[in-house]
């Protein structure tokens, strides 16, 4: 069989179109999701986004998604699939960190969502591959496992990071409006190639969930 051929026959999926509902939101208005229980690649840090942790939890995130990625192209069930974009759960122990903006005290955990062709076993696969390649800093804090949001708010944020205030409160109001309270991390998904994208176009799902008061 030519390369031609076996393209021809592969199966290209966009995981981002079908979970719209979760990473396509409308950048209007505030939208409820319920968000089901979903398998992650997850690295913990603590820090400002953009220090030397990051960029390494980044770094190891992505070496393991693509070589998951390639590492299902190219087997029995030959299919081609986009990486899902990067996502970040943000806290800290005291939130008045965030409003003063101390960042050296922002706690995060950076993510990647795999499809459910994914595995523990092809995950641990795909770390080795990784350390045979490359030695990555962060590459043993990279783990599998479930998250769950259940019921969150959202709204796509069109701007640079910096101006997502507005935002954030749009979404929190929101909830508040409706007699909830939130509940859960800060949640955000970045839809943009910050490397390539001017700021003014960087696009980030603005994610919080909440839960019913008392």
């Amino acid at each position: 069989m030519n390369r031609a051929n076996f393209e021809w026959i592969m199966e290209k999926v966009d995981y981002k179109k079908q979970l719209k509902h979760l990473y396509l939101p409308s950048k209007k208005q505030v939208t409820t999701v319920d968000v089901p229980s979903m398998y992650y690649l997850m690295v913990d840090g603590k820090g400002e986004p953009g220090s030397e942790q990051y960029q390494q939890a980044i770094e190891a995130l992505y070496s393991v998604a693509y070589t998951i990625k390639f590492m299902i192209k190219k087997g029995a069930t030959a299919i081609d699939y986009g990486v899902l974009p990067l996502e970040g759960l943000w806290w800290a122990d005291d939130m008045d960190d965030f409003i003063n903006d101390n960042k050296h005290n922002w706690q995060w955990t950076m993510m990647s969502m795999q499809p459910e062709l994914v595995d523990k076993k092809l995950v641990i696969e795909a770390i080795s591959q990784v350390k045979q390649k490359k030695s990555l800093a962060a590459i043993d804090l990279v783990r599998y496992e479930s998250f769950s949001e259940g019921q969150c708010a959202q709204i796509l944020h069109l701007g640079p990071f910096s101006e997502e205030g507005p935002t954030v409160a749009k979404v929190h109001d929101y909830i508040e409006s409706a007699g909830f309270t939130l509940s859960g991390k800060h949640h955000e998904i970045y839809l943009s190639d910050i490397r390539r994208a001017a700021p003014e176009n960087w696009k980030t799902v603005i994610r919080q969930p909440y839960q019913t008061v008392g």
